[in-house]
């Protein structure tokens, strides 16, 4: 069963669970959440979680080893591992989820794009992903010591140096490796990192990436904005994923999230039991997309976003220009 239909088939049992786990909580604390009972509700809830993910972790990266010669069935089974995890995690920390449009994650192989201002967009979209889909993160400038391929022949690994990665497939860097247990299993799934401080080798590895992609017949999911919005708002869209696409010729999906950086606030330990908002838009196809217009491209995906977050959510200049038409 894929994502969607598993997410489909189980919101129906879990969200009410969700919600008296919410009413509870603010029930406990008075209607409040800055309150001592409110902390160490959410503390247990964090705690709770991070050993969830131990033994899950743990298992996974076993079944990793035992798959190194077959790196497409790493992406894969990372896909369930992040399907059982993310779902866990969630319904460990409560917090009503409502998701729309499930079906366009099942219809088609895609460039899955999400707007990024919370850790637990990240959970969400392990639980949301369909089979098959590798994921794109960024790398710290300067950490990168270790690079992975993701080639037919397995796994393989090879010291690097800046100059030299515009030759290289995305590289991992020794920070993420060192996580435990989530590190190592991240590297073993064959997920990528780009470095963005070189333009250049950034679009050489997504071509490389696109390749792989092709091949294999996968799907791709990244934060366009390329880094974590602090205040929920926003960010300007990096152009890697319309790269992805014109390599690919994959359609782009875009997924807006609301509620989580209420949830989990930028600097703090606290989960609040906000209700979050999944909208799955429907595929954007690129048959017809054309190198020249990728600034144009990532204004149109952008403004997709624009329209479909709450004012708590869009970018200043956005809501400055709406007031201005308002206004003429």
């Amino acid at each position: 069963m894929d994502a969607a239909a598993a997410a489909t088939s189980g919101q129906r049992r879990w969200l009410p669970w969700a919600r008296r786990q919410a009413a509870a909580y603010l029930s406990a604390v008075g209607g409040g959440d800055d309150g001592w009972a409110a902390s160490a509700a959410s503390a247990v809830r964090v705690v709770a979680c991070f050993l969830a993910m131990t033994v899950t972790t743990a298992a996974w990266a076993v079944l990793m080893l035992l798959l190194l010669p077959w790196p497409c069935e790493r992406v894969r089974q990372s896909n369930v591992y992040g399907h059982v995890t993310g779902r866990m995690l969630l319904w460990i920390l409560g917090n009503p989820i409502k998701v729309e449009g499930l079906e366009h994650l099942s219809s088609t192989r895609g460039v899955f794009v999400c707007n990024h201002a919370s850790p637990l967009d990240i959970f969400l979209v392990m639980w949301l992903a369909p089979t098959g889909t590798v994921g794109i993160a960024k790398k710290e400038v300067g950490l990168c010591l270790v690079s992975v391929s993701v080639g037919q022949a397995g796994i393989r690994f090879w010291s690097a140096k800046p100059e030299s990665q515009a030759t290289l497939l995305p590289p991992v860097n020794l920070q993420i490796i060192w996580y435990p247990l989530f590190g190592q299993l991240y590297v073993l799934a064959n997920h990528l990192r780009i470095d963005r401080s070189n333009p250049a080798a950034a679009i050489e590895s997504m071509k490389q990436v696109a390749r792989a992609v092709v091949d294999n017949g996968l799907s791709l999911i990244l934060f366009p904005e390329g880094t974590r919005s602090r205040d929920g708002r926003l960010l300007p869209f990096k152009k890697g994923f319309v790269h992805a696409a014109l390599q690919t010729r994959l359609p782009v999906v875009p997924i807006v999230v609301t509620g989580t950086h209420q949830a989990w606030r930028n600097g703090s330990v606290r989960v609040r039991p906000v209700p979050l908002t999944v909208k799955v838009l429907p595929p954007i196809w690129t048959d017809d997309w054309e190198e020249g217009r990728i600034d144009e491209y990532v204004d149109m995906v952008r403004s997709l976003y624009v329209r479909n977050l709450p004012d708590s959510q869009k970018p200043l200049d956005a809501l400055a220009a709406a007031a201005a038409r308002k206004s003429d």
